[in-house]
Parts: structure tokens; sequence; C-alpha cells
């Protein structure tokens, strides 16, 4: 067991380990870290506490100290400076004719670098667009290409929920999603209401994909035969969270509808090839 600091970056969910470094930082605290993009200012998230070891990647680095007034207000500026950055740049991709489409920068807290992040359809060759905008910053340029699902956790936004995108508010990584999982859950199929911002399908869909999947197996089949305690019938659907499936069932030439308890049915489950990939992902 290692004793660590959770910290987050601003614009991002994904919690980063760092060992206290003689500090003792609290929730909340803004503190100086050394990553690869150089010297940044983190938010500590969670004080010092014990993790497993199988958790983390060594080595693991210390924090430098406990944020100042002076880096606080480096963190405002830097802020202030941003939007006026983002215009020059824009800009300046126009001159150069780039498909490109620029939607953040940030400004390292030390000053020596800033970093412009952009999603475009393909490669782009933006040397000539480095030089230019070195030449207008006097500081290191880096630009970041990243795809569209990383453009939604950026920028942000309200989800189809209401709530605001799990992405950019909750989701540590992005975890892969597959058109099973909708398949599995009995949702709509249609793109338009299993889509999130970012025009792929929604994060959301993972969270309960196991139990989905293991309780799958377990209920009949929609269009299937089964044996109730009224008779043979149809199953028209099945609700999964209650574990109940409806009947259609025919008695004197007139048809009726009742749930049972799905362990109240008798019925043999055969899986299609593709509905056995679906209960392993």
């Amino acid at each position: 067991m290692a004793k660590v600091v959770v910290i987050k970056f601003k614009g991002g969910s994904k919690p980063y380990y760092f060992s206290a470094g003689g500090t003792n930082p609290q929730r909340g605290q803004g503190v100086i870290v050394e990553t690869s993009r150089g010297i940044e200012y983190g938010t500590v998230v969670l004080p010092e506490q014990e993790v497993d070891d199988s958790k983390l990647v060594a080595p693991l680095k210390p924090i430098l100290r406990i944020a100042t007034e002076a880096d606080e207000e480096t963190v405002r500026k830097n802020t202030e400076r941003k939007s006026e950055a983002m215009k020059i740049a824009k800009e300046r991709i126009r001159k150069h004719g780039l498909e490109m489409k620029l939607i953040d920068c940030e400004f390292t807290l030390d000053g020596t670098k800033v970093i412009f992040t952009f999603t475009a359809e393909g490669r782009v060759d933006f040397r000539e667009l480095v030089k230019d905008l070195a030449s207008v910053f006097h500081i290191r340029i880096e630009l970041k290409q990243v795809g569209i699902r990383d453009e939604t956790r950026i920028l942000g936004g309200i989800a189809p929920c209401g709530r605001a995108c799990c992405c950019a508010g909750c989701l540590p990584e992005f975890k892969k999603v597959s058109i099973k999982m909708a398949k599995n859950q009995g949702l709509s199929l249609n793109p338009g209401k299993i889509s999130g911002l970012c025009g792929r399908l929604m994060c959301c869909l993972a969270y309960e994909n196991d139990y989905y999947a293991t309780a799958y197996k377990k209920v009949p089949k929609v269009g299937g035969t089964v044996a109730s305690p009224e008779g043979k019938g149809t199953v028209i659907a099945v609700n999964m969270l209650k574990m109940t499936a409806r009947i259609k069932i025919e008695k004197d030439g007139a048809f009726f509808y009742r749930d049972f308890p799905v362990g109240d049915l008798e019925f043999k489950r055969t899986e299609t090839e593709e509905e056995k990939e679906s209960n392993e992902e």
C-alpha cells in the first residue's frame, strides 16, 4: 500500500495520483505539480490516503507545493488570455486554409508553452501554423488533435437525460460502448435516442450492462412461446428490472394479457451466436 493524494486538472474528470511530498493538502485546495506537460496547477479531490500498489504507475511524482496567491493569480491571468489566444489562432488557421476545428487552448502555469486542442477529419500538416503562432506568442506552441468524444468532454454540455455529460463531469476514462449493450437493455435502436452530444453511443450504456447481460439470459425471448400458470402464450415484453414478462394468452377464441414473474414461467432459451457475443461483452 502507498500513500497518495488524488488530484484532478482543469477540464478533466480523470483522477491522478501524486505523493504528498512533505505537504498536507486538503480537499479542494490548489497544488502545484510536475507532469509530462510541465508545471501544472491541480485541485485536490481526496487528501492523503492509502492505495493498493497495483493501481499506481511508478514512479509516483510528489506535489511540489501548495498553490500560493501568486499561483492563483497566474492561473486567473492565463484563463483571461485564453479568449484572445483562441481568436488569434482561429485567424491563423483560416489564413493557412487548414481544415481543422479549434476547440480549446491552455497556457502552462510557468508561461513557457501554450497548448491548442483541435479536431479534424484526418491528418493536418500544421508545421507552418506552429511557426506563425510562435512568432505571435513568443513561447513554445503545441497542437494536439483529439477525437469527437474528447471534444464533447472538453466543451461539456447537457446530455439527453438533462444532466451534464458524463465524459465532462464524472467519467474518468472512455469505455467501449456497443449497440449490443442497447439491445441487452431493451432500448430503442434509433440512433437519435441512444446517442450523446458527440453523435456516438452514450457512455452510460455501459453502466448497467453487466446486470442486463446476466438478466438477459434468465428471461424468455420476446416473441417466444412459454408455459404460464394460465396456459401457453407468447412473450410480448419483458422487464429485466422486475424480472417479469407480459404474456399474450389465447383462450376460448379470445386473447388476454397477463404479467408473470419469470420464475413462474417454463421456457427454453436458445441463444443465437450474436446474442452469445453480446452477453460476453
